[in-house]
């Protein structure tokens, strides 16, 4: 029988996960199945490293748990809940596909990226009655700040194209404050884009739904001095569009850009 295992860091055990059974088993889960290699296919889909494709019926089975002597299984309800709050806390993405929910670990590398410090010290054990030339407990502080090193680089913030979509809603959000208040301070339009980049990609948002509300905010005489950064918008998004919804039922009118134009309800 073939053997396989995947890592998991120890910060998982001080990570809001550990408290939250159903979504650590869920994260558990996504991260055995993901697929480890760079690219492999899946009925004729391209799968990239840290992906998997399953539905969320088929999630209720693989989590299926003993209590006493009878199985119980989560609710479907459930599931969705799971799955969005590991969205929230960015740990995966996910994207509907004719075969089922495309997850996406992110960061997969993290995790299981061989740590190089554990071959090293092997490397280094007593060799021919040499004992290792470096103390233990130093090489390992040294591996400790070299893989620190490596994951602020990981990090670096991604940079986007002016004509990038979520660089261009960061641009276009900026301009409907200034229709407001056109003396408002010109703000870091990257770190916009990489929130509005946040909500496109992490919280399935769409690019109509983001410009609807990015106009729509600044419309309204309560959120416009209160939303006044895509970070914002992202925090009370569903709040938002539960007031959207509100003020359309009271046939409260909307301006539009231009005729026929951006005219998106939720």
């Amino acid at each position: 029988m073939h053997r396989s295992w995947f890592k998991m860091s120890r910060d998982v055990f001080s990570s809001d996960l550990w408290h939250d059974v159903s979504t650590f088993r869920l994260f558990m889960l996504l991260i055995g199945r993901a697929t480890h290699q760079e690219e492999t296919t899946f009925y004729g889909m391209i799968l990239r490293k840290g992906q998997y494709v399953r539905s969320y019926e088929k999630l209720r089975e693989d989590l299926i748990y003993k209590v006493g002597v009878g199985n119980q299984e989560y609710s479907k309800h459930t599931i969705h809940k799971c799955v969005q709050k590991l969205i929230q806390a960015e740990r995966i993405s996910v994207k509907e596909t004719e075969f089922g929910t495309l997850f996406t670990v992110l960061n997969y590398e993290k995790y299981q990226e061989p740590q190089t410090s554990a071959k090293k010290f092997a490397q280094n054990r007593v060799n021919g009655g040499e004992t290792d030339p470096e103390p233990r407990g130093k090489y390992i502080k040294k591996a400790i700040k070299a893989n620190k090193a490596k994951g602020q680089k990981s990090r670096r913030k991604q940079v986007f194209d002016n004509s990038s979509v979520p660089y261009r809603l960061a641009v276009y959000f900026y301009e409907q404050i200034k229709l407001n208040n056109p003396e408002h301070r010109e703000p870091n339009l990257q770190s916009w884009a990489d929130e509005v980049r946040k909500m496109l990609e992490l919280d399935q948002r769409t690019e109509e739904q983001v410009k609807y509300l990015m106009r729509w905010v600044q419309q309204d005489d309560f959120e416009m001095m209160n939303v006044l950064s895509p970070a914002k918008l992202r925090k009370r998004f569903d709040a938002l569009v539960m007031k959207v919804k509100q003020e359309n039922r009271k046939g409260m009118p909307v301006r539009k850009e231009s005729a026929g134009q951006y005219d998106y309800t939720f």
